[in-house]
């Protein structure tokens, strides 16, 4: 695994390099098509699939929305914004830097879940029946106590002595053995994930609704599945950005021919 993050780590100095040639405005629409995508695979994951139009409609204020799917726009929306504060926090700014800590997974269970943690971000009190994610969880009476060292371990040297990728897949892959909330602790999970990601200079990276079984799969082993799917999902972010600037690059040269 080390040589594939060597080449991944090669790969995004060089996209990093190329990224820099290009106008913001163009970096803006890059953001945009990004998120569209990253909001329609992150909720085919929980079971929700979206269209475009309704992505669109959900994130576009311009757009008239039909009221009747307001409560399930809303829920895009926060997700939309979630997303781009994640994206505007990540990156290290000196001192004001946002910790990946206890606080960082609450915060963002409260961007998602603004009434539940106007409540106090109550855990879940029971296990589930019915539920998509059907890996073994916490018991109610020992979330607080595991959610409580999770935030000791991310503030540990063995979690900051990993690698980056692996730092990020640990960090879900703990959160989501824990499954404090019942209502959006994946989203929050792959959001701890991308943030530590994001953070290190790396794009995020989507898991595919595709792989949706593979992924709760992998949730159900501690091993190197799930490692191996992210690796996976950040290098299909790499193609498609480098493709995508590629085909502008080639515009450019067209146009000024």
């Amino acid at each position: 695994m080390d040589a594939k993050f060597f080449e991944i780590d090669s790969r995004m100095e060089a996209l990093r390099a190329k990224l820099a040639t290009f106008p913001a405005g163009l970096m803006k629409d890059y953001q945009d098509r990004l998120d569209v995508s990253w909001l329609f695979h992150d909720n085919a994951l929980e079971g929700v699939v979206l269209s475009y139009s309704e992505l669109k409609a959900a994130i576009d204020q311009r757009i008239i929305s039909d009221v009747t799917l307001i409560p399930m726009y809303e829920e895009v929306r926060l997700h939309k914004q979630t997303l781009d504060w994640v994206r505007e926090q990540a990156p290290l700014a000196g001192k004001k830097a946002v910790p990946v800590d206890h606080e960082l997974v609450r915060t963002l269970y409260a961007m998602l879940t603004p009434d539940a943690a106007a409540k106090g971000y109550p855990y879940r009190r029971e296990n589930p029946l019915h539920r998509l994610y059907y890996h073994e969880i916490a018991p109610p009476d020992k979330i607080s106590q595991k959610m409580r060292k999770l935030g000791e371990w991310l503030e540990s040297a063995e979690f900051l002595d990993l690698h980056p990728i692996t730092r990020a897949t640990k960090a879900h892959y703990r959160l989501l053995k824990v499954y404090p909330w019942t209502k959006n602790s994946g989203k929050v999970a792959r959001l701890l994930m991308n943030f530590v990601l994001l953070r290190h200079g790396y794009l995020p990276a989507v898991v595919h609704s595709i792989e949706r079984q593979r992924y709760y799969e992998a949730l159900r082993f501690d091993n190197d599945t799930l490692l191996n799917l992210v690796v996976e999902s950040l290098e299909n972010s790499i193609d498609i950005t480098d493709k995508f600037f590629n085909e502008l690059r080639g515009l450019r040269v067209k146009r000024a021919s």
